[in-house]
């Protein structure tokens, strides 16, 4: 059999942007490499989610008020795994835990990054087969090295992130990763077992014909939000037919569909949810930072989500997010 030597594994990618990078140490293309591994883990389990008994709730509430999913859990002990036992990650927060984690070792505080993320977004979606995914965000921790992590490492606004991610669990499984360098998109190939380059610098699409949001709390959502809603469903693209909506239910798969091919993603507060449901550090921080470098756009409603001073591990916040020219019809709306 003859392999494309052309396409590049995950690991050789970062090895090959690591000797692009003057002075460079190799923790960030480590820390990725140990977020891949996870992730092929989480997707082996997600694959045989029907045949094994890790379907179903786990019988608890996260801090989030939210029923706890088996498989959440087990893909949260995956990634804190991974990175606990790397040598590039000081700490973790998750979605999933009350407090950030500090792996307070030798070895783990002279690392100078910090991991949040949330372990399996859509996780309501599994016992349906729906596509589920992961999202991160990376920073570099403000604390000395050789000390373990504090919160004020992980409370910092989302444009201090070094680089942020997600993975799709659906058809394919997927990893895509942003630094300021770019947005690049690697679909795992089961056959080796690596996460190989399939989409390369990926841009988000200036326009797009696709709205994602939850129209069952349309009377719920400040006035602006109906008006654009109204606008989408009226408006007819220039190269013919109305805009279309799209909303799987799974922030990830909405969000990456929009990547790709242009769109909007909305999440509005609403009259008795005030500011969403959406993380802003675990879901909101990272799809921004994404997007931004792709050539989209993300806000709250009156600011770039990047700039928002966090106050606590599990803000939420509303969040609008998409192609460019779509967010300044929105804005006009709003």
């Amino acid at each position: 059999m003859n392999y494309n030597r052309k396409i590049l594994t995950l690991d050789e990618f970062t090895i090959q942007q690591l000797r692009e990078i003057p002075h460079s140490t190799g923790e960030l293309s480590s820390l990725l490499r140990d977020l891949g591994l996870a992730a092929k883990r989480v997707n082996v389990e997600v694959n045989k989610a029907g045949l094994v008994d890790i379907l179903g709730d786990a019988g608890s509430i996260n801090v989030q008020g939210e029923d706890v999913k088996k498989l959440d859990l087990y893909a949260n002990d995956q990634f804190m795994g991974a990175l606990r036992h790397g040598i590039s990650c000081a700490g973790i927060a998750s979605e999933e835990l009350d407090d950030f984690v500090a792996f307070d070792d030798v070895v783990s505080n002279q690392s100078k990054y910090v991991c949040l993320f949330d372990p399996l977004d859509g996780s309501g979606n599994i016992d349906v087969n729906v596509s589920i995914g992961t999202i991160f965000g990376v920073y570099r921790r403000v604390t000395e090295k050789g000390s373990p992590a504090t919160k004020a490492d992980f409370l910092q606004q989302g444009l201090k992130q070094v680089a942020a991610g997600y993975i799709v669990y659906g058809s394919s499984t997927m990893l895509v990763y942003a630094t300021r360098r770019g947005v690049n998109g690697f679909t795992l190939d089961p056959s080796i077992g690596e996460f190989t380059m399939s989409n390369p610098d990926i841009k988000c699409p200036p326009d797009g014909n696709i709205y994602s949001v939850n129209h069952g709390h349309f009377f719920r959502y400040p006035k602006g939000v109906q008006d654009y809603i109204t606008l989408c469903q009226k408006k007819e693209k220039e190269n013919g037919g109305p805009y279309t909506q799209r909303y799987i239910g799974s922030m990830v798969s909405d969000v990456h569909r929009n990547l790709i091919k242009g769109g909007i993603f909305m999440y509005p507060g609403t009259t008795n949810k005030p500011q969403g449901k959406l993380r802003l550090m675990y879901e909101c921080n990272p799809f921004a930072f994404i997007l931004e470098v792709a050539g989209g756009r993300a806000t709250d409603g009156t600011r770039r989500i990047l700039e928002i001073e966090p106050t606590e591990l599990h803000q939420r916040s509303p969040m609008y997010i998409g192609s460019r020219h779509m967010m300044d019809e929105l804005e006009d709306c709003l």
